[in-house]
């Protein structure tokens, strides 16, 4: 009989940590699996989980002091280049995002013991997971750059541009900084219609606001008197310059991916309804 209750624990004993899909949930995901002593197979935001079979799951509470110990300790022993690898990894869409983060902790905490050197040796897996992971995320933020469309919205006094993108992996937050520097004092916000994030900048102070399109979007001003005009003016000049010999579809979707074509001004339909571009 003992051997069989024996038996019975080995089978459950492998578990996956759910957190709620934040980095400081993820830092207090590692800091539980230090001090529980557990090797978790999976680290995963609770609306991602899929359990395997006789997985149990253990939910991690977001705790701010244990994220801010797991952060100070991995900038202190590898340095800040290290710990914004890890954040930047963690807005990722991915299912494995957590648990490639959480082996590439161990790893350099562990096995490595700290040395800043463990970022760049990426023939370790744990190490190459990750950076595979970051250059996913990095490929994200250049489309945002790249196809975010603002719109400029006047109503009562009150005026702001504005502009809605459906990014795959949460990059907002690692984007905002470059809006800020573009629009100066200009106050801007951006939309991320896919995550319920917007990245809200005054002129003077950038935040970010949990919302949903439905919210936003209520109180959002009216577009301006010369908007709809300037929309239409710049689809007509990227039909103009474009060239019907070179027309390269396949082409065109690599570079510009389908999916953010509901976003982007000039592919979409015109005044008349009749025609897209």
């Amino acid at each position: 009989m003992s051997e069989v209750c024996s038996s019975t624990v080995e089978v459950f004993d492998d578990v996956a940590y759910v957190y709620d899909g934040t980095l400081e949930g993820l830092l207090s995901s590692v800091f539980e699996a230090y001090i529980n002593k557990e090797d978790p197979a999976d680290v995963v935001p609770a609306g991602l989980i899929q359990l395997r079979l006789a997985q149990r799951i253990f939910s991690v509470s977001t705790n701010w002091e244990y994220a801010e110990r797991v952060r100070r300790g991995i900038i202190r022993k590898c340095g800040r280049r290290t710990f914004f690898q890890i954040a930047k990894a963690s807005v990722s869409s991915r299912a494995d995002a957590g648990v490639s983060i959480y082996r590439f902790i161990r790893y350099a905490m562990d096995k490595h013991k700290g040395r800043s050197q463990a970022i760049s040796n990426i023939s370790h897996p744990a190490v190459s997971h990750l950076f595979e992971i970051t250059r996913s995320v990095d490929n994200e933020c250049e489309h945002i750059r790249q196809f975010a469309r603002f719109e400029h919205l006047k109503d009562d006094g009150v005026q702001v541009w504005f502009a809605k993108v459906n990014p795959k992996d949460s990059v907002v937050p690692l984007v905002l900084g470059h809006f800020v520097e573009r629009f100066n004092v200009q106050p801007f916000i951006i939309f991320d219609e896919v995550h319920g994030v917007a990245g809200v900048w005054d002129g003077i102070k950038k935040r970010l606001v949990q919302t949903d399109s439905a919210d936003i979007l209520s109180v959002m001003p009216m577009r301006s008197a010369t908007e709809i005009d300037m929309q239409e003016a710049w689809r007509t000049f990227y039909r103009s310059v474009s060239i019907d010999s070179r027309y390269n579809p396949e082409l065109r979707r690599h570079f510009m991916p389908m999916r953010f074509w509901r976003n982007i001004t000039e592919m979409q339909i015109d005044e008349t309804g009749l025609k897209k571009i």
